[in-house]
């Protein structure tokens, strides 16, 4: 038997990356961040954050929970990192139909409903519709029934040729600023799904012409044909910025506005439409 150095005993009783060290270095290099401006962040030194990246050292979980705070991880990242570390997920997955998050549903519903005669609809993290208002039949006008089928994937019906994508006056830009939004989340917030939904709706855009106004954009309406003549719609996204709950926090709202009075008026008189049909 070859006889035991110094050296190999001390390489043999090294603990090594953990797969918790491992992810931490991968999320942050995802951010770019160094490991001193991450340490300043989440309290610690760059000393002790080099030995927990290396495996050296063992994070409590309240340290966890800042470390993931600080990298800007979503509820769903933060109770991955924490089940990495080997300790339980701190935020709950409620079902969307759960007696625990049915207050926040309520909440949006009503937001939903206040904000006719715009149309305006949650969706989830990749684009599934859960909810929308009475004005929701402006942006579903002529498209193929199987882009209607639940589940209702909001981001597909916008861009797709049998959906909203012929009606889109301004498709290359605006299905850019789509794109664009989600390819910055998935490299964010890494997900096989979402790079797989980027990859089909950028199959559907248009080739990239600069606008009259010398650039690609990203900032302007959307112009939509409809029946009653064209719209020009600015959009807000809202999301529960304090949820303690996954799915809460996955879901945001998506609001169309009009960017002129003729938009604003014609929204106003197919609301007023509706109603007496109603």
């Amino acid at each position: 038997m070859a006889p035991t150095t110094a050296a190999s005993t001390a390489s043999a009783s090294s603990p090594g990356p953990s797969p918790f060290s491992r992810e931490m270095r991968r999320r942050r290099s995802l951010r770019r961040m160094s490991q001193l401006e991450l340490a300043t962040l989440a309290g610690t030194t760059q000393r002790h954050l080099s030995f927990i990246e290396s495996g050296r050292s063992v994070p409590g979980r309240a340290m966890v929970v800042r470390l993931a705070e600080s990298l800007g991880l979503t509820l769903r990242e933060r109770n991955s990192l924490l089940l990495s570390a080997g300790y339980a997920p701190l935020y709950a997955e409620s079902a969307r139909d759960a007696e625990a998050v049915e207050p926040a549903m309520e909440a949006l519903r009503s937001i939903l409903t206040g904000h006719l005669p715009y149309p305006a609809v949650v969706a989830g993290p990749r684009g599934e519709l859960v909810l929308a208002n009475a004005a929701f039949g402006l942006l579903t006008e002529g498209a193929a029934a199987h882009l209607l089928e639940p589940p209702v994937n909001v981001l597909r019906l916008a861009l797709h040729p049998q959906g909203m994508g012929p009606r889109v006056v301004n498709a290359a830009a605006w299905g850019r600023h789509i794109t664009e939004g989600l390819r910055a989340r998935a490299a964010a917030h890494p997900d096989p799904g979402l790079d797989l939904l980027v990859e089909e709706l950028t199959g559907y855009l248009p080739a990239a012409v600069p606008d009259q106004a010398g650039h690609l954009g990203f900032a302007v309406p959307l112009r939509l044909r409809t029946a009653d003549g064209e719209l020009r719609l600015l959009t807000t996204l809202t999301s529960f910025a304090t949820a303690v709950d996954v799915t809460l926090a996955e879901l945001h709202l998506e609001a169309f506005l009009p960017a002129d009075a003729a938009t604003a008026e014609l929204l106003r008189r197919r609301e007023e439409l509706r109603k007496r049909r109603a």
